[in-house]
């Protein structure tokens, strides 16, 4: 086989890059475009409950957006490796590259990163992305990746998970993906209805909500945790082998998790022992005072000492009637 332009004929002359994932960018941006309406309205809230009112915005949105983005990222669990390895089949040459792996909930990514980005006459930097999601055949993406003459390291990696592997890795793993994005959509919902409960106001139920959005987030942790402590095999490349380990979706998950735990009780163990507190913090007191202020600047004055009252009459009738006290 002869060598055309520096390359083998047979490999396409550009990188096949994964394209960049705009979905959770776009939740971000919605989440904040919220949050910047709120703020906007935020000189409208009168007396002390604007803090507490500020403070409840943000953290509902936090926590919505937290299960919503960590459903599409792909750094729950994640690992790099620096070896010398081969580049290309049917090629001696080595290079010297960082390789990574990021295994999300629908898929891998795996990365490959010259050191430097320049060698043998090309440049080494590839990120691509192999679903194993509902509607997506992960089979099938590793087949188009050895048409493409994707580089050797990438395909050593994607091999360890397709179903035709010893490893077993992708039952594991798409199983373990598939029912903890389950979990994160009913958290998603509980944590909608906890947010409806709380302006109505229905404090005590919010908080039973909200703990169960955090027992379904938890479960979500279980859920990968199973799949991640289970035997797989090793991704050698030489004397260097590629270890994975928790990534940041996963510690991010089990924070607000634990957030929405600390919120739940604390909004059950207020509503037991001090009420008036947990009114304070959702501007209960403040909206019955005005209530009552309002209603009293309304109601007839109660009779007094003197021998004439005025009495209030219909709009009808515009006059003013007097009675005299017995």
């Amino acid at each position: 086989m002869t060598l055309w332009n520096g390359s083998f004929p047979f490999y396409p002359g550009a990188n096949a890059c994964f394209p960049f994932d705009t979905t959770w960018a776009v939740i971000v941006s919605v989440f904040l475009s919220l949050l910047a309406t709120f703020i906007i309205i935020l000189p409208g809230i009168r007396g002390r409950g604007r803090l507490f009112w500020f403070l409840r915005v943000v953290t509902g949105l936090f926590v919505g957006a937290v299960v919503l983005t960590i459903q599409f990222t792909r750094d729950w669990e994640t690992g790099w490796v620096t070896a010398n390895t081969s580049y290309k089949s049917f090629s001696r040459a080595l290079v010297n590259a960082d390789i990574g792996l990021h295994i999300g909930l629908a898929g891998v990514n795996i990365t490959l990163v010259g050191n430097p980005v320049n060698q043998v006459n090309e440049t080494i930097d590839y990120n691509e992305h192999f679903a194993w999601s509902f509607d997506a055949d992960y089979d099938h993406s590793y087949g188009e990746g050895l048409g493409k003459g994707l580089p050797s390291p990438i395909l050593y990696v994607a091999e360890k998970f397709t179903t035709q592997s010893p490893c077993n890795m992708h039952r594991q793993y798409r199983i373990s993906g598939h029912y903890a994005s389950l979990t994160l959509w009913m958290a998603f919902c509980t944590w909608l209805v906890s947010i409806l409960l709380f302006s109505m106001p229905i404090l005590l139920y919010g908080g039973y909500m909200l703990l169960l959005t955090a027992t379904l987030m938890l479960f979500s942790l279980l859920f990968f945790f199973t799949a991640r402590n289970t035997p797989k095999c090793p991704i050698q490349f030489g004397p260097a082998s590629l270890k994975t380990d928790y990534g940041g979706s996963f510690w991010l998950t089990l924070a607000t998790g634990l957030l929405c735990l600390l919120l739940g009780l604390a909004v059950i163990i207020l509503n037991s022992r001090h009420p008036e507190k947990l009114k304070l913090v959702f501007n209960l007191d403040e909206r019955k005072g005005e209530e009552e202020a309002w209603d009293k600047s309304y109601l007839p004055a109660e009779p007094g000492s003197s021998t004439q009252d005025v009495l209030m009459v219909p709009l009808g009738e515009l006059c003013e009637v007097t009675a005299t006290q017995l």
